[in-house]
């Protein structure tokens, strides 16, 4: 007999990604890639 259900590491794996998507959801910072410096592009040059 079998002690837990087949379905058990799915649940689990279902669950850990709903909530590593829900974690996501909470982060701050900027979308876009900051410029470069004029410095940066001057030395570049």
């Amino acid at each position: 007999m079998h002690s837990r259900p087949r379905y058990l590491p799915w649940i689990v794996i279902v669950l850990l990604t709903l909530s590593s998507m829900l974690s996501a959801c909470g982060q701050k910072g900027p979308l876009y890639l900051p410029q470069p410096d004029q410095e940066q592009q001057e030395r570049e040059e």
